[in-house]
């Protein structure tokens, strides 16, 4: 509890020292732009939360973004009505490579670090190959609505973060498949004895994570009206940097969605503040660095404890 309202603290701090040295920062342009950014990593973290708190982690979700992202372009390129079918096929080729990783890990005892690390070099081929190495480069107005629309004030990614979420949500808290999701991180032994099919949850969790990934990488390519096959590199760091800063336990078990969504906040904030006072990117990439760093640290603290 004093955790959760501490981020909160954090958030609301760094909301008002950026407001107090840029005059951008609290404008409705750049928040809305703030919100139309962390979207796309928010979709990420939530399907980064049920990997991690299985005590589980995925490399990657950068890889299956872009496989997502060169087929959904691909179709919509040939036939640029065709919104519909893009997201499934896109989402279904991500879902499916995540339930590879998944099958690794709970069927075949891959660690799921080394499982991920081989499923990032994987699709990542798989996307460059697709592609031969160059972008798909797409006109079709209903697909760009997608990344680049608005439904009233609010761009069309941050409602559908919110719907993600909110769905994903009733998943994790509401839902048998969600309790056992807690229970395995938590401890798999007990959860194997007490007749709970851990290997096929950790495959869905898997599975529901790739559709995630799959999901921001066609926001992403709407958004620059490109399926790039070298999209989403370095993705899986923010979101496991937003999940681990938002509370959740990489032991498993520990954990909510809003922290997540907190932490998400945090890193998009911090990025825009930065952005707006010209620091060097370099300089971020050490910034969220000691960030994450600080974040383990706490959750070790807090396991020992």
């Amino acid at each position: 509890m004093m955790r959760k309202y501490g981020l909160i603290a954090i958030l609301l701090a760094a909301v008002i020292i950026l407001s107090l040295v840029s005059d951008t920062f609290l404008t409705v342009t750049n928040l809305m732009n703030v919100l139309r950014q962390v979207s796309i990593n928010g979709i990420l973290a939530i399907g980064m939360t049920f990997i991690i708190l299985t005590a589980g982690i995925d490399l990657s979700i950068g890889s299956l973004m872009a496989v997502a992202a060169v087929i959904a372009t691909s179709i919509v390129a040939h036939d640029p009505g065709a919104v519909g079918l893009a997201l499934i096929a896109g989402v279904a080729a991500s879902g499916i490579l995540g339930g590879v990783s998944g099958t690794m890990s709970a069927k075949l005892n891959v660690a799921p670090f080394v499982a991920t690390l081989a499923m990032m070099t994987i699709a990542r081929g798989i996307a460059l190959i697709y592609t031969n190495g160059r972008p798909i480069v797409v006109s079709s107005e209903p697909f760009k609505f997608l990344g680049q629309g608005y439904i009233g004030p609010l761009p069309v990614p941050v409602i559908i973060f919110v719907a993600v979420a909110a769905i994903m949500g009733v998943v994790l808290y509401k839902t048998k498949f969600g309790r056992y999701v807690y229970a395995i991180g938590g401890n798999e032994n007990a959860s194997k004895i007490s007749g709970i099919r851990v290997g096929r949850i950790k495959i869905w969790v898997y599975v529901i994570n790739g559709f995630l990934a799959g999901l921001a990488g066609i926001l992403l390519s709407s958004r620059i009206s490109s399926g790039q096959p070298n999209s989403g590199m370095g993705y899986e760091l923010d979101a496991i940097a937003a999940v681990v800063i938002g509370g959740t336990s990489l032991f498993g078990g520990r954990g909510s969605l809003l922290g997540t969504i907190v932490g998400v906040l945090i890193i998009g904030i911090i990025n825009n503040g930065l952005n707006l006072m010209d620091v060097s990117s370099y300089w971020q990439q050490i910034i969220k660095g000691l960030i994450i760093a600080g974040a383990v640290i706490l959750d070790q603290r807090a396991k020992r404890n």
